[in-house]
């Protein structure tokens, strides 16, 4: 719904919440609720183009990219669910409600917080770093022969180790490589060099080499890849719906050992509506004798 329609049909937060002064009421926008932009509706993609999102995602010779997962509306509703719990909590201390306001450009902000950090100390505009770091080296993503794999030697003594690993044990002593400030200044020069090497043989190989020494790595996996692996079949994460008609993603927490179940698929066109009706009936009621003649 565009910025301010639910007023039309008095469902903003102001008139509900003269009703029920315990009222939680969380209002999602697209811009936020002020400021030039406030009446314009907003989506994910745009919202990742107007926060800068896009601009420090991709290669550095190529395009702004977009990310691929929404975050920006993902993001949004873990923010309201944060901001409503803490309003329960609130509201069992006081007994009051509250009017919570989130937009998706604050989300996106909020997910740009390290770019931010960075232009606002230093005065320039960030770079766009592909799967590389701004801070750390090597830190990136190498072409093997079946894929790629992500490397992330992160300190002098990771970075040792992995020198070992590749067959390259002086490039560790090497007074360009030495420390990680070394590493930065001739970044480009060091990952050519690990690229050379890397390229030979396939991701396996070096996922196996490197995990041996404790080398943090990771082969970037297709998504059907993802899903058959043991690891997410042994965290559960992936279960059918009750009717069985579908797989879907489970929520990323367990309580006390136990994952939420998942407790239906999308209904058919109609199905809920018997049992909708006679939510909103019961709703209507409450609100009418709150509210008195």
């Amino acid at each position: 719904m565009r910025p301010g329609s639910v007023s039309q049909y008095g469902l903003d937060a102001d008139t509900l919440r003269q009703k029920n002064r315990k009222l939680i009421y969380f209002n999602l926008g697209a811009f936020g609720d002020r400021g030039p932009l406030r009446d314009r509706p907003g989506y994910d993609p745009l919202m990742q183009a107007f926060a800068g999102i896009m601009n420090v995602t991709g290669e550095p010779d190529g395009p702004p990219v977009r990310v691929g997962p929404s975050i920006v509306d993902i993001g949004s509703g873990m923010w309201g669910v944060i901001g409503i719990l803490a309003a329960l909590h609130r509201r069992a201390q006081t007994g009051e409600g509250c009017t919570i306001d989130g937009s998706l450009y604050e989300t996106a902000l909020a997910w740009m917080t390290i770019p931010i950090a960075g232009a606002l100390a230093s005065g320039s505009e960030p770079k766009r770093w592909g799967s590389d770091s701004p801070m750390l080296a090597p830190y990136k993503a190498y072409a093997t022969i079946d894929g790629h794999v992500m490397i992330a030697a992160g300190n002098d003594n990771l970075f040792r180790k992995l020198c070992t690993v590749l067959g390259k044990p002086e490039w560790a002593d090497d007074a360009r490589f030495r420390v990680n400030a070394d590493r930065l200044a001739n970044r480009d020069l060091l990952n050519n060099n690990i690229a050379a090497v890397v390229r030979d043989f396939t991701c396996d190989h070096w996922v196996t080499k490197l995990n041996a020494v404790g080398v943090p790595c990771a082969p970037t996996q297709t998504v059907l890849t993802v899903i058959s692996h043991p690891q997410t079949q042994a965290v559960e994460m992936i279960s059918p719906t009750p009717d069985g008609r579908m797989k879907l993603v489970r929520l990323p927490l367990r309580f006390n050992g136990e994952r939420p179940a998942i407790r239906s698929g999308p209904p058919a066109l109609g199905a809920q509506n018997e049992e909708l009706g006679k939510i909103i009936g019961g709703l209507n009621a409450h609100v009418a004798e709150r509210s008195g003649p």
